[in-house]
């Protein structure tokens, strides 16, 4: 164990745009300044694109040295550095999360700043990780390690370089942090494999003990290969974790938490269909006695008798020791599809049904007990809370819960376990009022808490704020639908298929309203400023063409859809322009017709730009 402390010089100098590796290239004044509100969107995103579909290409070609020369391109294309650190400092969920520098990037400026710095990544020397824990539903702790904020923008860089390849490689029954794919497709491949007329009925439910943790650097090393970014891998690796402000090295594993983690566990955990002799024929279908799916470290195999999945079972745990990791003895377990499973919080499982079933056997995939009860235990935990605050207060808590949850579940056999959560969620409603007004008689609390709040729906009992019109969600309101399983090996870097998974993203706008749905289709379910896909996990917001403090309406035509920091990108150029305008007009009081056409001509650029 050895006590980390880091010169306060360093971080300093890395907030200002000046790490130690690359301090002295700035002093010259020749390297490019960046200006964060100024950049091309639409263009840093289809140059990337365009890089990771020729890499793809050139890997089911099988020509490694064009895969190797489009890597090296991806490294030091500036369009790279520019997504990359838009992805992690903007979009992904721990944006406001520091490393062991306790840097974070939450300016314009500074972002163009760690653009400039990522420049000279050759140079760079990766930082250790600091080690977090956050609760799993089983209330044990998870260790996730928390690289720097540079380390999590190289290691974006490296993903779009790496990324494709192994797209071109990866089996089609791989479903975990992946392009294009969910948790979904995979339920929706194993109810393909599950049904009641199919042979294998047997499942071998395995648990990985620590994947993340205990993979072999040195597999996994040479199954990436010699690729440009290997020694940046090779560092982050080895980079070691703090914990309390103590460092400890790693000789094995990739910690959780990292950008570029989940790809560096699906890499080395590639081959397992090959290992346990899973077999197609030339359309794609499967023709062995067995198959597998796999989430990640998460995964179960399919197959005909009790007594070849334990044979399978021995050759993965065979497969698994040169990986350095090794199968859960406690959680690890072969069952019958009519004793049934849970996976990704999903209860798979072959019920009775004599009077309807020529096989006298049906198969329902419901939401697991665990997940019910995950979902009450932190519904109850809102109620705790809202105790003593208004009613705004409780919708805006409850909603996204409800939201999030229904909207993961409706695609199983969930309609009465929503119907139950909803009684339960009233008599919570109940309570609450009766919290609130212990004097007022229980027709008073009824009539001022629940009512028709919903236009398009003719139900009395919908609680809310009757103010200003919000409402709390039921679950019953999500539709149950099935979701479309994504064909065989492909893959949203694949060029050929790029209509494919444009039909894919606009299935999406369904669980939007009426009005942006008729936005996504009129719009092809891209964003016109950034020229991307709408439905990558961002919010979308409505952006008027002809603002309406300047008199703009709020018609169709005058209405744009967009991703909320595209939109935050227009209004800042907008204010950019205008400043741009006033500070001209400044230095010359005369130019008021070139200020106008100035101001006019950009504002027209920005429409063009969002049409």
């Amino acid at each position: 164990m050895i006590l980390v402390h880091y010169p306060k010089n360093d971080v300093k100098a890395i907030y200002q745009g000046k790490s130690s590796m690359q301090a002295t290239r700035f002093a010259n004044g020749t390297e490019k300044q960046t200006d964060w509100n100024a950049i091309n969107w639409r263009k840093a995103n289809r140059t990337v694109r365009n890089l990771r579909h020729r890499i793809f290409r050139a890997a089911q070609e099988g020509n490694r040295k064009r895969v190797r020369s489009l890597q090296k391109l991806m490294l030091k294309s500036y369009s790279n550095r520019l997504v990359s650190v838009r992805r992690v400092a903007q979009i992904n969920a721990g944006k406001n999360t520091p490393g062991v520098d306790k840097l974070v990037i939450k300016t314009p400026a500074a972002r163009g700043r760690m653009v400039d710095t990522l420049a000279h990544y050759t140079l760079w020397k990766a930082k250790p990780a600091k080690r977090v824990y956050i609760p799993k539903a089983n209330n044990k702790l998870r260790p996730l390690g928390i690289p720097v904020i540079q380390d999590r923008c190289l290691q974006a860089m490296v993903k779009n370089a790496l990324e494709p390849f192994w797209e071109a490689k990866f089996e089609g029954t791989s479903y975990g942090f992946r392009p294009g794919r969910s948790g979904h497709d995979a339920i929706e491949k194993i109810f393909g494999l599950a049904r009641p007329n199919k042979t294998k009925k047997w499942v071998l439910d395995a648990d990985i003990r620590g994947a993340f943790d205990h993979i072999s650097h040195e597999h996994l090393l040479r199954a990436i290969g010699p690729v440009p970014g290997m020694e940046l891998i090779k560092q982050w690796l080895k980079a070691g974790y703090v914990e309390k402000e103590v460092f400890y090295a790693t000789e094995q594993g990739t910690p959780q938490g990292g950008v570029v983690s989940p790809l560096l566990a699906n890499i080395a955990l590639h081959g397992m269909e090959e290992a346990i002799g899973v077999k197609y024929d030339s359309r794609g279908q499967l023709t062995g006695k067995r198959a597998v799916v796999r989430y990640a470290d998460d995964f179960v195999c399919f197959c005909e008798t009790r007594e070849d999945a334990e044979r399978v079972q021995g050759i993965l745990t065979e497969w698994l020791r040169e990986r350095g990791l090794t199968l859960s003895e406690e959680k690890t377990r072969i069952v019958h599809l009519t004793e049934g499973f849970d996976f990704l919080g999903f209860n798979i499982r072959h019920y009775p049904a004599p009077k309807t079933s020529r096989t006298g056997w049906k198969l329902l995939i419901k939401p697991s007990k665990e997940s019910v009860q995950e979902v009450r235990t932190k519904l109850k935990v809102l109620w705790k809370k809202a105790h003593g605050t208004n009613v705004q207060t409780v919708l805006g808590q409850f909603n996204p819960v409800i939201r999030g949850w229904a909207n993961y579940f409706r695609t199983a056999v969930a309609k009465e376990i929503f119907s139950g959560l909803d009684c339960w969620m009233f008599y919570k409603e109940d309570r609450y009022t009766r919290r609130a007004h212990p004097k007022k008689a229980k027709d008073w609390r009824h009539q001022h808490y629940w009512g028709r709040l919903h236009l398009e729906r003719n139900d009395p009992w919908v609680f809310g704020d009757k103010q200003t019109g919000a409402y709390l969600l039921k679950f019953s309101w999500f539709p149950i639908e099935r979701h479309t399983l994504v064909k065989g090996t492909s893959s949203p870097d694949d060029p050929r298929l790029r209509s494919y998974w444009m039909e894919r993203q606009a299935a999406k706008a369904k669980d939007l309203t009426f009005s942006k749905q008729k936005l996504v289709k009129r719009q092809h379910g891209r964003c016109p400023q950034c020229g991307e896909s709408l439905f990558k996990d961002e919010e979308l917001q409505i952006h008027h063409l002809h603002a309406r403090a300047d008199g703009g309406k709020n018609v169709y035509s005058n209405l744009v859809l967009v991703h909320l920091l595209c939109h935050q990108h227009i209004h800042a150029a907008s204010k950019r322009a205008l400043s741009d305008c006033q500070e001209f007009n400044n230095r010359d009081p005369l130019a008021t017709k070139r200020k106008a056409a100035r101001y006019t001509k950009r504002r027209e650029e920005e429409k063009q730009c969002c049409t």
